[in-house]
């Protein structure tokens, strides 16, 4: 007969450690918000959503027609991060290598002998701005897949490891499509998020042209090291999240997709391809991040749905039958959220 186990119970000391790595997330949450106040004015959804893309470890793609401060968003960003930070201007005839970098032939000083040295290129960084993205043919652009996801590189028979944290912020235009290269859906796959940037409201644009239009200069100050980023991404992913939470993003993930069994009709209807399982994993991460914002210590559906149509939006490819009632993937969602509220009270009301 074996003898009873007694449970692990953590140390006082190490849970006290703990509540404090999840408050210290919220406090620098707070702070980043006030620094790039100071540049960036509105954006309030665009600015919480980046953040938690960077908490997550994940890829941002901000699309907005030109003159919203997408650029200026990610240079703020890149300025109260220590973080290195590169720009990358996408141009038709922008080749892979002048982003990954390449070999070039060097003569050795010492031995007379030629070698290939690897130069690094402009991706070897830990802030990298995309800058329109999708004016760039599909070889250049698939030059960040490997980037994106292995946080490597490949240059020849070689493999260089990027620095850590590494974060990949795009920009792309929604309304100027001649001349240039949609972005197919493996890459789109890599982002997190897709970010819409929308229009200032009045009153926000009547004080950017107030603030901007003056000789004062904000006073941006450094909030958050490399080291602090990573520890805080780590905090993240220690938020407990209970079963029915897992089930309620596996279930919305699911139902985007036309051929699943519990698919909504208007899913059958409008949508041709639905998000893969990496889009359950992006809500889960995103509703951890967003629940520690807020200052709680575990996830809640309301989390799941804050983040769906940012990590859904560009997962799902509405057919020709959606584009001509004018039906958006973002439509999709929402309609999909309304759907799983139905279920989730159906289910509650079953319970006794």
């Amino acid at each position: 007969m074996s003898a009873a186990v007694d449970p692990v119970v953590p140390e006082p000391a190490a849970v006290d450690r703990e509540v404090q790595a999840l408050k210290g997330l919220s406090t620098a949450y707070t702070r980043l918000r006030s620094e790039i106040g100071k540049a960036v004015i509105g954006q309030n959804d665009v600015v919480e959503q980046l953040l938690i893309a960077l908490f997550c470890r994940g890829h941002c793609l901000l699309v907005g027609v030109p003159g919203l401060a997408k650029t200026l968003l990610v240079s703020t960003v890149g300025k109260i991060l220590q973080l290195a930070y590169r720009r990358i201007q996408f141009t038709p005839d922008l080749m892979p290598a002048d982003i990954t970098g390449t070999d070039v032939l060097q003569d050795d000083p010492e031995t007379g002998r030629r070698l290939f040295q690897f130069l690094p290129g402009p991706i070897f960084t830990n802030l990298l701005l995309a800058d329109e993205i999708n004016r760039t043919p599909p070889k250049t652009q698939a030059a960040l897949l490997e980037a994106m996801q292995e946080r490597h590189v490949t240059v020849g028979s070689n493999t260089y490891r990027l620095p850590t944290p590494f974060f990949v912020l795009a920009t792309q235009n929604p309304i100027e499509q001649e001349g240039t290269y949609p972005l197919p859906e493996a890459q789109l796959d890599r982002f997190m998020f897709q970010v819409v940037v929308e229009y200032p409201n009045a009153a926000e644009e009547l004080r950017i042209l107030k603030q901007t239009t003056g000789g004062e200069q904000p006073d941006l100050h450094v909030v958050l090291n490399g080291r602090q980023i990573l520890a805080l991404q780590e905090v993240v992913r220690k938020v407990p999240v209970a079963e029915h939470v897992f089930v309620y993003a596996r279930d919305l993930v699911r139902w985007t997709r036309p051929k699943e069994p519990d698919a909504p009709d208007f899913v059958r209807e409008w949508v041709s391809w639905g998000a893969g399982p990496r889009a359950g994993q992006f809500l889960i991460l995103g509703a951890k991040a967003r629940a520690l914002l807020e200052g709680r210590f575990h996830v809640t559906t309301e989390d799941v749905q804050a983040v769906a149509i940012p990590v859904l939006r560009h997962r799902i490819v509405t057919n020709f039958a959606a584009t001509g009632q004018g039906i958006r993937s973002s439509d999709v969602i929402e309609r999909l959220l309304a759907h799983a509220r139905q279920v989730h009270q159906r289910g509650s009301a079953a319970r006794p």
